[in-house]
């Protein structure tokens, strides 16, 4: 299994979160607030978290027997466009972690595969991919820009909610036209 060295990983980036400072001793915990910069692609085709937007990061490390836990809050906003009506969506969002990062040389290498747990490069532990499973999986395909959308009308392409109640597109064949005169109304 191939070990990762600690110069891979750059302590000064906003998603690298350094554990120095936190005994290594099963319980204790540190508390971290801060903003950072929106990765690259952090979405799915019709909605993401714009590049660069604050993401606000409200967590928790502690220390246990393997590693460090990793739980929390993230916050920021989303931007897209409807599903339905494709008018522009402009929202917030947040999403909580929960992640284990193994101390390297620590036996969850033996009893978990790669991927399976989050490992600490020296005393850092990159937030990213964690951050980015958690937005990601969490954004809808088909986004809304509110639950009720009509979306558009497909003949003309017109919202919905912009038509009157009795739009219609429906179109009588030529040769029934004389028999549409002929309808009888009671009184």
């Amino acid at each position: 299994m191939p070990k990762h060295s600690p110069s891979t990983l750059n302590p000064r980036s906003p998603l690298v979160l350094d554990t120095r400072d936190l005994p290594r001793r099963p319980g204790a915990l540190r508390e971290v607030q801060r903003v950072v910069p929106a990765p690259a692609d952090l979405g799915v085709e019709l909605i993401s978290v714009p590049e660069g937007a604050d993401l606000n990061l409200d967590l928790r490390l502690q220390s246990v027997s393997e590693g460090v836990l990793v739980s929390g809050t993230i916050t920021g906003p989303v931007r897209g466009e409807c599903g339905r009506c494709l008018r522009e969506i402009d929202d917030s969002m947040g999403v909580t972690i929960q992640e284990l990062y193994a101390y390297e040389d620590s036996t969850t290498d033996v009893t978990t595969d790669e991927d399976e747990v989050g490992r600490m490069q020296g005393d850092l532990i990159d937030l990213e991919p964690a951050l980015r499973d958690a937005l990601v999986l969490t954004l809808p395909t088909n986004p809304l820009c509110r639950e009720d959308c009509p979306g558009l009308c497909p003949e003309c392409g017109t919202h919905w909610d912009d038509l009157p109640a009795d739009h219609s597109h429906q179109q009588i064949d030529p040769r029934w036209v004389g028999l549409s005169q002929l309808t009888v109304t009671e009184e």
